[in-house]
């Protein structure tokens, strides 16, 4: 790994803050360090953070439970906000290096005119020798659409700015073999060529209270990663030089995921893993083929029926015969209309509309 590189770093609430739920400052002054070393080797690095929500419950309601309700969370992320960017750029500005802070929302990545900006103000950061320090914007986002956790953030964060790797560091060594709380047999898995769903069910769930994500979501981040064509590494952020290793390819250190030889366009990414859906389509076992074997789009005939509520443009997930979801994409038409067109020949259609359920350009395999 020679060579100037850009690296997207995340770091999650787990790793952030105290027990206490108290920004752990020696945290952030060590992770800074250490892109400060990697600045400094002729590096890019876009820091993706957690821990706005953390912070400010602790200033407003130290030792309540954290709430749960949206409206709380967002004004309480608005506390939390500055207060976590200051420590970021307190302990950059002691490295002799500048920060510049970046609210986004899953929005800025779904159109393109915002994902021009977004991707335009975080290249000239880079090149102005500014830290880009990344987070949602939640003290605004919309509960029904936005990220969920700042993995996700992180990898699409990586495909914005065209990063050769993302770092996701937690508080554990990497994915492990098993759950270490139950079993003590639980090994690193080093290297990972193809996220399957066995090294999925591995991952489990959301591990920590004070963070959002869990190993579930880190895997799903460098799923996202990967397929963008972004190599990703998750790593103990306690490690010592954790940062460095990882950039210079170390042994042993974390999980390295490698990408798929065949990168995800922008438009799919966005598709796969950016938009959320709004309902399902069924399809019967020769449209599946169709669509897996041939990128063919998905017409009313190989429908089988339509579930949820949807209009033209939203995004669905495509279902087999055999219940499990194998694509994604976005329909041409209305739910009632699909149900209506389930089945039936093009030949049977109106001549005046476009035929296509889900055209191949707005559809994404997922296998």
């Amino acid at each position: 790994m020679n060579g100037s590189r850009t690296v997207v770093v995340k770091i999650g609430s787990s790793s952030l803050t105290t027990g206490d739920g108290a920004i752990d400052e020696d945290a952030i002054a060590k992770l800074a360090a250490e892109v400060a070393r990697v600045r400094g080797e002729g590096n890019h690095v876009v820091v993706v953070t957690s821990g706005a929500i953390a912070a400010g419950w602790r200033t407003l309601a130290e030792d309540a439970p954290r709430p749960s309700d949206p409206a709380t969370l967002q004004a309480v992320a608005a506390v939390g906000q500055h207060q976590l960017m200051r420590v970021w750029s307190d302990n950059f500005t002691t490295l002799g290096l500048i920060a510049g802070q970046v609210l986004l929302a899953p929005l800025d990545f779904v159109h393109r005119s915002q994902y021009l900006h977004a991707r335009q103000t975080l290249g000239r950061l880079l090149d102005l020798g500014i830290v880009p320090v990344v987070n949602e914007n939640d003290a605004v986002a919309d509960e029904e659409i936005r990220f969920g956790d700042n993995d996700r953030l992180a990898a699409l964060v990586a495909h914005l700015v065209g990063a050769d790797l993302l770092v996701l560091l937690t508080d554990t060594l990497g994915l492990l073999t098993g759950d270490p709380r139950v079993t003590a047999e639980a090994s690193l898995i080093e290297e990972v060529v193809e996220i399957d769903h066995e090294l999925e069910l591995i991952a489990g769930g959301p591990g920590s209270q004070s963070g959002s994500g869990g190993m579930a979501s880190k895997l799903a981040a460098a799923k996202i990663a990967t397929w963008s064509g972004v190599e990703a590494v998750i790593a103990d952020a306690s490690r010592p030089g954790v940062l460095t290793s990882v950039i210079a390819g170390s042994a042993g250190v974390g999980t390295r995921f490698r990408p798929r030889e065949r990168r995800l366009p922008a438009r799919k990414l966005w598709i796969a893993f950016a938009i959320g859906a709004s309902g399902t389509v069924v399809v019967d076992e020769g449209a599946r083929r169709a669509l897996v074997e041939r990128g063919t789009s998905l017409l009313p005939a190989g429908v089988v029926s339509a579930r949820g509520n949807f209009g033209p443009e939203d995004a669905v997930e495509i279902i087999g015969p055999d219940g499990s979801v194998f694509a994604k994409g976005l329909v041409r038409h209305p739910s009632a209309q699909i149900r209506s067109w389930a089945g039936r020949q093009t030949s049977e259609l109106p001549e005046n509309l476009s035929h296509e359920v889900v055209h191949r350009d707005d559809l994404v395999v997922l296998g």
